[in-house]
């Protein structure tokens, strides 16, 4: 009877692991089956019209004099920055002809060459 015992417990358990598995897989997949129902009558019970935000573009507030405003602002300043960099030329090449004198680009040429 022994020889029995062994195969005969090793069935129930396998027959209780199978029934426990397939009970689980059973009821998420009658679980899923209704929230896709719920989910599928939502849909189609929604409103057709939403009311959307407007648009981004329609946000906008135009407003031609501040952007012209900043736009002659943007060119002063531009026109700042590039008097200071010839300046910074203009004072390297001053300092320059201080402590090195004239380049030789400079000096005045002879025009008439001894022969």
């Amino acid at each position: 009877m022994s020889v029995f015992v062994g195969p005969i417990s090793g069935a129930l358990v396998a027959g209780g692991v199978y029934y426990g598995i397939s009970n689980l897989i059973s009821t998420r997949t009658e679980q899923q089956r209704r929230d896709l129902r719920v989910l599928s009558a939502r849909l189609v019970e929604t409103p057709t019209l939403v009311n959307a935000p407007p648009s981004a573009a329609s946000r906008i507030d135009q407003q031609p004099f501040a952007s012209m405003l900043k736009a002659k602002w943007n060119e002063e300043i531009h026109t700042i920055f590039v008097g200071f960099g010839s300046w910074q030329d203009r004072a390297q090449q001053y300092t320059q002809r201080l402590l090195y004198g004239p380049s030789e680009d400079s000096r005045p040429s002879d025009t008439v060459k001894a022969s």
